[in-house]
């Protein structure tokens, strides 16, 4: 079987390097020269709405995915009219706009911060008068790590935000005091089949995902994976999904879901039974999924920018390092490395040790 995979980094290329074992091969489609998956597979080198190589890309493959939501859903209906697609590009429209997302998860009854549509200074201006402040304003598409976003704290925080962010179509929300950020993976096959990750404690650094540590029986799995199922069935998804929400005062709000495999997933890949990227790939190929169960307890850590000496990270007893190719980039995420230990004191000792190594890097 080969699989057709819209964009060729990091996601893309962890996807390949876990269903070679499952006989599969891989073509990319992504406009960057220097996509860092192409050296697991065919890099087909376009935009994503260039018409005449997404049929190539049809016309090679059994079925597409996709790695991350910044691609057009229109590609995505596109590509479904030669070959399956999944997620669905419905499913892709829905996830990528923040406005469209808020808004049925409000319609599913999954609580969510008080949130407003923004097309223009005057309408940031009313919300704000409505929501009050801190909020935060962050564009409806293209927005992650950080970017595409601002807090508002104060009155002169709002004027001239909907300029500052670029004049595109915003959404408001209201701030939430949280006493965490955790995220539940879920993989749903094309029969219906569903299955959760344990929850994930997520940690950001300038708005970016810095560590992920999942977590053991957390209270608030079953009412976590109770608000993800309302979404897997509402869109009818195949794949893997991941749903970001805040703790709060005992129970979850809804931040966002991504409609692909996750950065707070990847310690599956050494931490449980059956990794995200393999279920994802069993999930849209109609094979049986995988055991999502731990083994021992795990944490990710992201390299940011630059990874430290392969040696060093590799000294560190119970550690696993995935380095992406890229190259080195200010704010660019570049590796991970993924932790399983025997016990949580031990897995607290390794996630130090490996902070420390990013510390000194």
């Amino acid at each position: 079987m080969k699989i057709g995979v819209i964009g060729g980094g990091q996601l893309g290329r962890m996807l390949a390097l876990a269903g070679t074992p499952l006989g599969m091969d891989f073509a990319f489609l992504d406009p960057a020269p220097d996509a860092c998956a192409q050296a697991l597979g065919e890099h087909i080198r376009a935009d994503y709405g260039d018409q005449a190589h997404l049929r190539q890309l049809a016309d090679e493959v059994d079925l597409v995915t996709f790695e991350f939501e910044s691609v057009p859903a229109e590609t995505v209906a596109f590509l479904s009219q030669f070959v399956p697609v999944y997620p669905s590009a419905e499913a892709l429209r829905i996830a990528r706009d923040r406005w469209f997302e808020k808004s049925m998860f409000k319609a599913l009854g999954i609580p969510t911060p008080e949130f407003a549509d923004i097309q223009s200074q005057a309408d940031l201006d009313a919300a704000v008068a409505s929501i009050g402040l801190p909020a935060v304003m962050k564009t409806r598409t293209l927005g992650y790590d950080g970017k595409g976003q601002k807090v508002l704290r104060k009155p002169e925080d709002v004027t001239g935000a909907f300029a500052e962010l670029g004049s595109v179509p915003c959404i408001l929300e209201g701030f939430v005091p949280f006493s965490g950020e955790v995220s539940l993976i879920a993989v749903r096959g094309r029969n219906g089949e569903t299955r959760f990750y344990p929850l994930v404690h997520n940690t950001h650094d300038s708005g970016i995902l810095s560590l992920s540590v999942a977590s053991t029986a957390h209270p608030l799995q079953g009412l976590a994976e109770d608000y993800v199922g309302r979404v897997l069935r509402e869109l009818d998804y195949v794949g893997v999904l991941a749903f970001e929400f805040f703790e709060v005062d005992g129970g979850l709000k809804a931040n966002e879901i991504a409609p692909r495999v996750h950065n707070s997933g990847h310690w599956t890949i050494e931490g449980a039974v059956c990794s995200q990227f393999d279920n994802h790939l069993r999930a849209i190929a109609g094979l049986p999924l995988g055991s999502t169960a731990k083994v021992g307890e795990s944490a990710m850590l992201n390299f940011i920018g630059s990874v430290p000496p392969v040696n060093q990270v590799v000294a560190i007893e119970d550690c696993y390092l995935h380095h992406y190719g890229k190259a080195f980039k200010a704010g660019r995420k570049v590796g991970h490395a993924t932790l399983r230990c025997a016990d949580r004191a031990t897995l607290d000792s390794r996630i130090a040790a490996v902070q420390a190594l990013i510390a000194s890097t």
